[in-house]
């Protein structure tokens, strides 16, 4: 789902763009919000009620994972990269671990 298309679906389906709305945090960026919010709609409608706290506990492993660098197990990490397929982040941080450091420091 393009830029584009997210905003034609969020003008299609303004009930359910709203209800989206109502779960993004209190500090999070705009920029963290916009992918997410994609994230969200592009899967909402495999997680309908009861199952809705479930996608956005995938959205935020996701959002974690892509944003700030956090780490999960490689099962979850392949779930959640397969449902944001087509979720583009522009300037998403690049993360490196410690060893990776220490390797290309040992290497110069």
């Amino acid at each position: 789902m393009a830029e584009l298309d997210v905003a034609e679906f969020i003008e299609q389906n303004r009930h359910l763009a709203d209800l989206v709305e109502t779960f993004r945090g209190v500090s999070e960026s705009e920029k963290h919000w916009q992918a997410r919010r994609e994230f969200i709609l592009r899967n909402i409608s495999d997680y309908e009620d009861p199952h809705i706290d479930q996608l956005l506990a995938l959205s935020m492993v996701w959002a974690n994972n892509v944003f700030l660098g956090c780490r999960y197990s490689p099962v979850l990490l392949e779930k959640v990269k397969e449902m944001a397929e087509g979720v583009v982040v522009i300037d998403a941080p690049i993360f490196k671990t410690r060893d990776e450091i220490m390797k290309q420091q040992k290497s110069q």
